[in-house]
């Protein structure tokens, strides 16, 4: 201001009024002016028309408003997002038509299961992985683990290493970055595959039926709050004591009296665990598969009017006979009379330990898998081994590792796993252009992009990067469609939402939401490469960090 810079004095009327001084009687003032006051009164009034300018602009909504109300599209994506909401307003329905529900390979499962309001996703994904190994081992036509024995234990585990933390950063300040990490959630539900093979080790499985779920692993947000609410208690009381002098064993005594405060609030809001439980099961009926198959091979013959051998080895002998009711592999071998016992033979445990039970019934080893993740990052290069400090929570198995692969190699790993006949635990952003209730998800189901009128355009190392899109949810691959090339193009999800999300619980996705949203899997140690595996038993891990940016505590 250059008439600023030559002012020393500024003539400004005042009225000064006496007592007793008629108010007509004025007089002129000369008041001298502080050239630095002005100054500074300067600088701030130009700051705010700066501020003024990087403000929203009542002038430009003005004018998007004119432009939103003369487009016709505009007023109807409106009128459809206000009433149904973002996600049904922007289903396009040929997205949908492009992804049916039918698979080149696929593998059956058992019934769909429901974590309801808990964040156990990746203990459901985890044992839906181990049970259809059991059932088909030993022939069982469903069965369910319980999550409910895993969930205690976490919660015990997840305790006694949030405090075994505390006692480690004793010198940290609590507004230190490390000691917030460590204290922001203590004993919360979510997790990795890793944290479940670590339970699995220590502690072994249990049936469903040995302990059922409760109301506070269905719904366990009450639970966990005071759970955490007395271990953060419990750490400040550690803190104040060390400060005052305790000696570690004194603090260590501290901490095994804590531990059965924990123990106290976990069983008396989940129950307490068997120590040990029965089991029994029925395997299938073989016969009636036999006779399933005998009775399609004659519906075979008789739409092509040829007598044919049946699938299950015996010649049909009936055909071109009016009175043959049924094929005679159809026909009851034994000549005992029929009753309504059931006869198929017993699987009966009586007094088995879970770690017995892991051992015998569950035939693959937790330890034989490897964590695969696709993360384009410059700061994780491909094909090496990372490390997540303070992820464990099992305190003696140690923090997550991973093997940070390019997407050719972590799709095929995937790819030679399910065709092997195995299904696939798999981390992902599952709130990314996904239809929860219909079981999709798919960038072109999806058109946020044709509502909003803007693309979307960024890549998976964008949204890594910028924290928009880590995985938070697992789930796990049972099937995935190959076209006439032999490349995948939509895969089925087993979701643990329950029935009534997706179609009867499993989801359809696009081979390229695969390859935008889909982090992690967990892949058995025969179906990676060479040098992967190689990478897998390296001792060293080439980076320590407080966090991932490609993944997030799965809930």
């Amino acid at each position: 201001d250059k008439s600023l810079a030559g002012w020393n004095r500024r003539r400004i009327s005042a009225r000064t009024i006496s007592p007793g001084e008629s108010p007509t009687n004025t007089r002129r003032l000369i008041l001298p002016t502080d050239h630095k006051r002005r100054l500074h009164e300067w600088k701030i009034n130009h700051h705010d028309s700066k501020r003024q300018r990087t403000g929203h602009q009542t002038r430009t909504s003005a004018y998007v408003h004119r432009r939103l109300q003369q487009d016709r599209a505009n007023l109807i994506a409106a009128d459809a997002a206000v009433s149904a909401g973002v996600l049904k307003a922007a289903t396009d329905y040929r997205g949908v038509r492009a992804l049916p529900r039918d698979f080149s390979i696929e593998l059956k499962q058992g019934s769909i299961t429901n974590q309801e309001r808990s964040g156990r996703c990746w203990m459901f994904a985890s044992l839906n992985t181990l049970r259809y190994e059991l059932m088909h081992r030993w022939n069982l036509e469903d069965f369910e683990f319980s999550e409910t024995y895993l969930f205690f234990w976490d919660a015990m585990e997840k305790s006694n290493t949030y405090l075994e933390n505390v006692l480690r950063t004793l010198d940290e300040a609590t507004d230190s970055r490390l000691f917030e990490a460590i204290n922001e959630s203590p004993a919360d539900d979510g997790g990795w595959w890793q944290m479940f093979a670590a339970l699995v080790n220590k502690y072994g499985l249990v049936p469903k039926s040995a302990y059922p779920e409760s109301e506070n692993s269905r719904n366990s947000d009450d639970f966990k709050q005071y759970l955490n609410s007395k271990l953060r208690e419990f750490a400040a009381e550690l803190r104040r004591r060390s400060a005052a002098g305790a000696s570690e064993d004194e603090l260590r005594a501290l901490k095994d009296e804590y531990m059965g405060t924990v123990y106290r609030i976990c069983a008396v809001a989940l129950g307490e665990p068997p120590e040990k439980f029965d089991f029994f099961a029925r395997p299938k009926d073989d016969d009636e598969d036999k006779k399933g198959e005998a009775r399609k091979c004659k519906a075979e013959a008789d739409a092509d009017g040829k007598a044919e051998s049946c699938k299950c080895g015996e010649s049909c002998k009936c055909e071109g006979k009016s009175d043959a009711k049924a094929c005679k592999c159809d026909k009851d071998k034994s000549d005992k009379p029929k009753t309504g016992k059931d006869e198929r033979p017993q699987i009966r445990e009586i007094g088995i330990t879970p770690l017995e039970f892991y051992k015998k019934y569950v035939p693959v080893d937790v330890n034989d898998f490897v964590t695969l993740a696709n993360a384009p990052l410059k700061n994780r290069p491909f094909n090496q081994r990372y490390r997540i400090r303070f992820s464990a929570n099992v305190a003696e198995a140690g923090d997550m590792e991973f093997v940070n692969v390019p997407l050719d190699v972590f799709k095929k790993a995937a790819l030679d796993q399910l065709t092997a006949g195995h299904p696939i635990w798999f981390a992902c952003d599952c709130t990314q252009f996904a239809l929860r209730k219909d079981g999709f998800f798919d960038q072109s189901v999806v058109r946020v992009d044709q509502l909003f009128g803007t693309e979307f355009t960024g890549d998976k190392a964008h949204g890594l990067e910028y924290g928009d899109s880590p995985s938070n949810h697992a789930m796990t691959f049972t099937g995935v469609n190959l076209d006439e090339d032999g490349k995948p193009n939509r895969w089925k999800v087993e979701n643990s939402w329950g029935k009534d999300a997706g179609k009867d619980g499993y989801y359809v996705m696009s081979d390229a939401w695969f390859d935008r949203y889909v982090t992690e899997l967990i892949i058995r140690k025969e179906y990676l490469d060479d040098a992967t595996r190689a990478l897998a038993h390296h001792r060293t891990s080439r980076a320590r960090s407080l966090g991932s940016p490609s993944t997030r505590r799965c809930r």
